[in-house]
């Protein structure tokens, strides 16, 4: 029987344990042999990375890297990718040491040497280029400076001689080489500071010698308004995923020197922002076919037709992520479901049957998930996420609490599925909104660009206009708006609660929660971060130090007494990427201010957490904050305490 009951004092079967059940992550899918391998996030044991193996015509994974291995790296500190099967053989990064690993039928042994510091030496694994031995990026530690960091590309072989030179770097950054198929051949993507993967880099190709090195290599693709995200190989020649026109498509790029050419113009993303090296969004499929993944959707491009189709599925995929393996027809890969959260799958795309190889996290009853939809709100693409529960109803008139969901990135987007963690809210009588802000990725590179010298702003303005403009539809309660967020979705989250009200009126939200978030431009981009995006703040700020009072005045940490309502903020106490020191300077300011805040801070965990207890803490602490602030009795809820 349904009952009428304030939004937001909902009771739910959806507690925080049920969200850790759900937070391990699946990736790298890979096809070696006649079996399917993947890396899965276990948050029950720590949030260590495992591998398994799901040989065809098997019904249930073999787990191939048992405690106390750990797959994962510290490659541009988000990691690469940590495994590749050479010969039957598993070769992985091991989170402990970084050192690179071979396990064969229960033998362990290293590949590399120990470095002199702890994690001096991380690696990020491609496919193996030549029999008996793996291609990698090999990062060396050179300094005590975060941004103290070498890449050069390495091979190293399975009998434990240890890495060799493949050849002198081409760039800063750089991601593995992919051989070509006759192996004469190698390509990979290479950039400088301070360009982003997503701003500008370089397509570079060199010959493979007889002694397995590279020569000296040519650039034939990108530029500084240019992104290459993905290169591949098929039988004609060298493919990239590239954005000339302001849209990532696939392109096909004569070795030659000859201009690139588009293989299906398509005002679709056909690619995304390289956060990780190893991401694909496209894999040959031979014959002049080529499987890619158009902004979430596993479509066939034909470039006889110059055609981008989507595959017709027996089965409700809804959702592709980044990581795809071929074999044949068939095209594996992660993806989720209305139904049911990430899971691997098989897909034929000749008859559209989907097999799906891991149950992935049973979701709840689906009378609980709400279902997301697509929007446009104040000009701003959104996924929305309805209050939604078989029990409750709210009181006619009465409108709910709206929780502004900022991702991360700032140039990550938002995907349509059912959420384990929207459904935590929502199933409470919360509303939950995710605007993609100016700066997203998925809508072509002007909207990406959007974001150019305005982070703070127009992150800040988009996410405050869709709350706005949703409350003045009556869809959400004007005086219990709350914005949340991590990393660069926890900047935009305490930005907007220091921001001067529109108009100076009335200010948007009643609180906000930061999670892992970046406070202090100017420290941030002065040491306080890694390499990777130590100077990222010279596209979405400006360049230092022309633009230093810039940096000042737009960050939290300048002026954190200027919070318009409270703030909870969340932080891993071994977070390389929004390190501690940042949160701490920020609640220390606000001691003693009269302004309510809590701050939580996690042992043990880097920029996002990954361990079941953490989770269950962040969660439990996040809703006891909003029934203390918002006044919401919610059931089986202790209001969290706060300071002032």
């Amino acid at each position: 029987m349904t009952v009428e009951r304030r939004y937001g004092t909902w009771a739910s079967p959806i507690g925080p344990e049920a969200v850790a059940r759900h937070g391990g992550a699946l990736g790298a899918v890979q096809r070696h042999g006649n079996a399917t391998w993947w890396t899965e996030a276990l948050p029950a044991e720590g949030g260590r990375v495992t591998v398994r193996r799901l040989a065809d015509g098997a019904t249930e994974p073999v787990e191939v890297l048992p405690e106390p291995w750990n797959a994962r790296n510290r490659h541009h500190e988000y990691g690469g990718t940590p495994y590749t099967v050479v010969d039957g053989t598993l070769v992985f990064t091991e989170w402990s040491d970084q050192r690179i690993y071979a396990a064969t039928d229960g033998t362990v042994r290293p590949l590399t040497p120990e470095p002199e510091l702890p994690h001096g030496l991380r690696y990020a694994l491609g496919p193996s280029a030549r029999p008996g031995e793996v291609w990698a990026v090999r990062e060396t530690v050179t300094g005590e400076r975060p941004t103290d960091i070498r890449r050069d590309l390495v091979a190293v072989p399975l009998d434990g001689s240890g890495p060799r030179p493949l050849g002198a770097p081409s760039r800063h950054f750089l991601t593995v080489p992919v051989r070509s198929p006759d192996e004469r051949h190698a390509a990979w993507i290479g950039w400088d500071h301070p360009a982003m993967p997503w701003d500008g880099t370089q397509l570079c190709v060199a010959e493979v010698t007889d002694a397995g090195v590279l020569g000296p290599h040519r650039v034939l693709a990108g530029g500084p308004d240019e992104a290459v995200v993905q290169v591949a190989w098929d039988e004609q020649g060298l493919l990239a995923v590239t954005d000339p026109d302001g849209w990532w498509n696939l392109h096909r790029v004569p070795l030659d020197g000859g201009a690139p050419r588009n293989l299906a113009p398509v005002e679709r993303e056909l690619g995304g922002a390289m956060w990780k090296v190893g991401a694909q969004w496209c894999a040959p499929l031979g014959q002049g076919r080529h499987a890619v993944v158009a902004t979430g959707q596993l479509c066939v491009l034909d470039e006889h037709t110059g055609t981008v189709t989507a595959v017709e599925l027996a089965g409700e995929v809804v959702e592709w992520g980044t990581t795809l393996a071929v074999d044949g027809t068939r095209v594996h890969g992660v993806a989720g479901s209305a139904a049911r959260s990430d899971s691997v799958v098989r897909v034929d795309v000749g008859t559209g049957s989907v097999d799906w190889l891991t149950g992935g996290h049973e979701l709840p009853d689906p009378q609980w998930l709400p279902r997301p939809e697509w929007r446009t709100v104040a000009g701003v693409p959104v996924v929305w996420f309805p209050p939604t529960s078989p029990d409750c109803v709210g009181p006619p008139g009465d409108a709910p609490p709206l929780l502004v969901h900022v991702h991360g990135g700032p140039t990550g987007r938002n995907v349509a599925l059912p959420d384990i963690e929207m459904a935590f809210f929502t199933s409470r009588g919360f509303a939950v909104v995710a605007p993609d802000y100016g700066g997203s990725t998925g809508h072509g590179r002007a909207w990406r660009n959007r974001l150019r010298e305005q982070w703070g702003v127009v992150d800040v303005d988009d996410c405050a206009a869709v709350a706005l403009e949703l409350a003045e539809q009556g869809l959400a309660d004007r005086a219990r708006l709350v914005v949340r967020g991590g990393s660069a979705g926890g900047w935009t989250t305490a930005a907007s609660l220091v921001a001067m009200p529109p108009d100076g009126g009335r200010p948007v939200y009643a609180c906000g929660t930061s999670l892992y978030p970046i406070l202090d431009l100017l420290g941030w981009a002065t040491g306080e971060t890694h390499d990777f995006e130590s100077q990222y703040l010279h596209s979405i700020v400006g360049p230092l130090p022309a633009t230093e009072q810039r940096y000042r005045e737009r960050s939290p940490s300048s002026h954190p007494r200027r919070l318009t309502g409270p703030i909870l903020l969340l932080q891993g106490l071994d977070d390389q990427i929004c390190p501690p020191v940042q949160a701490d300077r920020f609640v220390a300011e606000l001691a003693g201010s009269g302004i309510p805040h809590a701050y939580l801070t996690f042992e043990g965990e880097q920029h996002g957490f990954r361990k079941a207890e953490t989770i269950v803490a962040a969660f439990a602490a996040e809703l006891g904050f909003y029934a203390r602030v918002l006044d919401l009795p919610i059931p089986d809820v202790e209001p969290l305490e706060l300071q002032e």
